[in-house]
């Protein structure tokens, strides 16, 4: 029997069972639930024609011709699901069962329509144990929007370019700390040159998706008193905004502040940045040319050209540097939340302990080797 549910225990369900996104490959690759595997029940062109069909002839001809489609895809789309669920982590088997446990799939369309019952019924007949998403992938979009009006118990890593900040925070994931690498969901490390390296970014539309479940995943896990520690971002990180309500509250969350000096910080930009192409990094300057001015954009590409990327890189920083001052002290409050932490050099693990050390003064953390 096919059982419809809400959202809240779809996404339950989904953490031990399959999600069969029944959608079109385009409805698919633009954004869908993270972990959701494609299993579509038209393609791309055969979706626009019933779309079309369905405008301007009825839905009775509109399904006539989807059946049309479905027909031959049948024993085909049973045995993808066999696979992908040969393929998925095993469900929790029930102690002392006597009964076999029913292969579990959970499956939606767009909006809970005709699309996923077709899908649900045909499986269903096939012996799956098979729930459907009340609302589909809108009641999720919806649920994934919500997320971001909610308020967090923030921590923010700040600091200037170069400080480390991202193998800081990686760093109190080792320590049991609770984590949200926003430059990480992002596929982008946040500044000109933050593209070097990464895969091509989602959608905005995913990002938000990817970003929506961190956060519930995050915070329904945190223990009573505890926080979710960021790095401290721009709104836009690359070609992705964090949503402005989540930004309002980052915004408003205490941040520690890691004051490295500007020459090992120069050292370790430097290192990180000069082992890609000459020409990737010069199209990267140029990007930020009208903010940075027109001679200090010319004197970073001749150094770049003359293989002096450290002067480079001087140049950049104190642009860098002073943005980011700006934007700091911009915030609400700051005057109260913001907690220096003198850093000597860009060691992650060193830094990581002085940061937890001046959270959590008096528990015990030391600062050895500083």
């Amino acid at each position: 029997m096919i059982q419809k549910i809400h959202i809240k225990e779809f996404l339950a369900l989904a953490q031990q069972h399959p999600v069969l996104d029944v959608r079109s490959p385009g409805e698919y690759a633009h954004a869908h639930i993270p972990g959701a595997y494609n299993l579509p029940l038209f393609s791309d062109e055969e979706r626009k024609v019933v779309g079309t069909l369905y405008k301007q002839q009825g839905r009775e001809q509109a399904i006539k011709t989807g059946l049309d489609y479905f027909g031959p895809k049948m024993s085909r789309m049973v045995e993808e699901a066999e696979r992908i669920i040969k393929n998925h982590n095993k469900p929790i088997p029930i102690p002392n069962s006597q009964f076999p446990i029913p292969k579990t799939l959970l499956v939606h369309c767009w909006r809970g329509g005709m699309r996923s019952a077709g899908v649900a019924w045909l499986l269903d007949l096939y012996g799956f144990k098979v729930y459907t998403l009340n609302g589909g992938y809108k009641a999720f979009r919806n649920w994934a929007l919500q997320q971001f009006e909610q308020s967090y118990p923030f921590s923010i890593i700040g600091g200037y370019t170069g400080s480390g900040k991202t193998q800081v925070l990686k760093d109190l994931a080792k320590e049991h700390c609770s984590i949200i690498d926003l430059e990480g969901i992002a596929r982008h490390k946040g500044s000109a040159f933050g593209a070097l390296g990464e895969e091509k970014q989602d959608s905005q539309e995913m990002f938000d998706n990817k970003l929506a479940m961190k956060l519930h995943t995050v915070s329904d896990a945190l223990p009573a008193h505890d926080v979710i520690w960021l790095e401290d971002e721009s709104q836009r990180i690359g070609l992705v905004n964090l949503p402005g309500a989540l930004w309002k509250t980052m915004r408003q969350a205490p941040v520690y502040f890691l004051d490295v000096p500007f020459e090992d910080r120069l050292n370790y930009i430097s290192a990180e940045y000069g082992k890609y192409k000459k020409d990737e990094l010069v199209s990267a300057v140029m990007r930020i040319q009208k903010r940075l001015g027109g001679q200090h954009t010319k004197n970073a590409v001749s150094h770049l050209l003359e293989d002096n990327y450290k002067e480079c890189f001087r140049i950049l920083l104190n642009y860098y540097d002073k943005y980011y001052a700006k934007s700091l002290h911009e915030r609400e409050h700051i005057d109260t939340q913001l907690f220096t932490i003198p850093c000597e050099q860009v060691d992650a693990e060193i830094n990581c302990k002085k940061l937890l050390l001046k959270k959590h003064p008096g528990n015990g953390i030391t600062d050895t080797g500083i």
